[in-house]
């Protein structure tokens, strides 16, 4: 990979004219790199860039969604590139490895990312008490990437939101925004409305009063501070939760305050084996759930995939379950972040070691990566998954603690899709602590302490 030139931001700011340092020296608590896409003026919050370089001869990597060029060799790092043109549909003329680009290398929750725009401009300081609210007529993109708007020298800058870009937020894999759609990776931190509740426990109906009213609260409290909605599809779950969350409280503060309160709410939500390389348990037990098939093309819906341990876990057991069979994994989520590492994803060597062995193999360097069969079955894309018109007809749906990260509007149509999508003979895992058994036309059976649904 060549590299011409790398500069860090404050060299760029050296370079400036002398009236425009002086202005910039004047109350200013805010700088930005400014650059150019479309022929239009942008601008990122230098804290978040490292530096900026032109390089080239990015190498490819398979199965990424199309805005990833491939990686860099940062200085002996490896850095996924992503072309901030291609996420924002803009037109990109004919790329070669020959060309070099212009290169924002910004840092993302302590990762680091090439950012491809089409020209680095310089750096701006200005008073951040300046910066405007953000407005749809500016920029030909999604305002909900957009911070501000900040003047300079008679030029005006949209202002980017690197982290909403990247989808950066907590542990919910899927996010809902205004109540109706899930087409935002924007993070939700809305404290809840402070209710007053009483806390004194005179007599049995007051305190049954109170309960309906903590209760209400709980709800009311996921929602806003993790984007869980409580549903038929969670209801008992949540249930049984609250009357173990409020005896461990004694019955007093029993109230979700912060997001922290919620996080240890919902810390025993989550299905087994998530955000993890699977154990050899757990591989047959999904092994031994999945249906007989003798098709010679599988086809699996994987919507919020997160960093990739779950499709990579789930390629391998299907390989072993249906090895005469070409599978394919559409793996979706609406985190950039995690779409853009995962196809670069590692294995540590106690897991290669393990009941992965024989799908993995070592680079040159010594780790370990999953082999060409294992990442071919595996298409990963940033797409939101209640816009599945261009799936094909699955054979699997593999969709574990999403549905309760979806408002119930949305919901409904996820499941019409599921149940459009889904062939005759198919099966939908969800959520260890979700169920479909109460909706029409799904049946639930258990294997192996696995559960699955099917149709009717």
């Amino acid at each position: 990979m060549d590299t011409v030139t790398e500069t860090k931001p404050s060299a760029v700011l050296n370079e400036l004219p002398v009236e425009e340092q002086k202005d910039s020296i004047v109350a200013v608590d805010f700088k930005m790199v400014t650059f150019a896409l479309a022929g239009k003026d942008y601008a990122i919050d230098i804290m978040k860039v490292k530096e900026i370089a032109k390089a080239g001869n990015f190498t490819y990597v398979p199965n990424t969604v199309p805005f990833v060029l491939g990686v860099y060799n940062l200085r002996g790092e490896i850095i996924p590139i992503v072309d901030l043109r291609r996420f924002f549909n803009i037109e990109v003329p004919e790329y070669s490895k020959s060309t070099l680009e212009s290169m924002l290398i910004v840092t993302v929750e302590d990762q680091l990312f090439g950012v491809v725009v089409d020209a680095i401009d310089k750096v701006i300081g200005i008073q951040k008490s300046t910066i405007q609210p953000p407005h749809p007529l500016f920029g030909d993109i999604n305002i909900k990437y957009i911070s501000g708007v900040a003047e300079s020298n008679d030029r005006l800058y949209v202002l980017l939101d690197v982290d909403r870009i990247f989808g950066v937020r907590g542990p919910v894999r899927m996010e809902e925004e205004n109540q109706t759609s899930v087409t935002t990776s924007e993070p939700q931190h809305t404290m809840p409305e402070k209710k007053e509740v009483s806390t004194t426990r005179v007599a049995e109906p007051a305190r049954e009063n109170i309960t309906n009213i903590d209760y209400t609260f709980i709800r009311d409290s996921l929602q806003k501070l993790k984007s869980f909605y409580v549903s038929p599809v969670n209801e008992a779950w949540v249930k049984r939760r609250f009357e173990e969350w409020a005896a461990s409280k004694g019955g007093n503060n029993v109230q979700l305050l912060e997001p922290q309160d919620a996080d240890s709410f919902l810390s025993s939500f989550y299905s087994s084996q998530t955000g993890v390389f699977w154990s050899k348990e757990y591989a047959e037990s999904v092994f031994k759930s999945l249906p007989d098939n003798s098709a010679k093309q599988i086809t699996v819906w994987n919507p919020g995939c997160g960093k990739g341990y779950e499709s990579y876990s789930l390629a391998c057991v299907l390989k072993k379950r249906y090895p005469n069979a070409r599978v394919k994994i559409y793996a979706q989520d609406v985190d950039l972040l995690n779409i853009s590492n995962a196809p670069l994803l590692q294995i540590p060597a106690e897991v290669a070691g393990g009941w992965y062995k024989s799908f993995v193999v070592q680079s040159v360097s010594g780790g370990y990566t999953f082999a060409s069969e294992i990442k071919d079955m595996i298409l990963f894309e940033y797409h939101d998954c209640i816009h599945a018109n261009t799936m094909p007809v699955v054979d699997i749906i593999f969709a574990r603690d999403l549905l309760s990260f979806v408002a119930p509007s949305v919901q409904a149509t996820l499941l019409g899709d599921f149940d459009e999508k889904l062939k005759g003979n198919g099966v939908v895992f969800v959520g260890e602590n979700e169920t479909l058994a109460h909706i029409h036309d799904w049946s639930e059976k258990m294997i192996n302490s696995i559960v699955v649904y099917t149709k009717g």
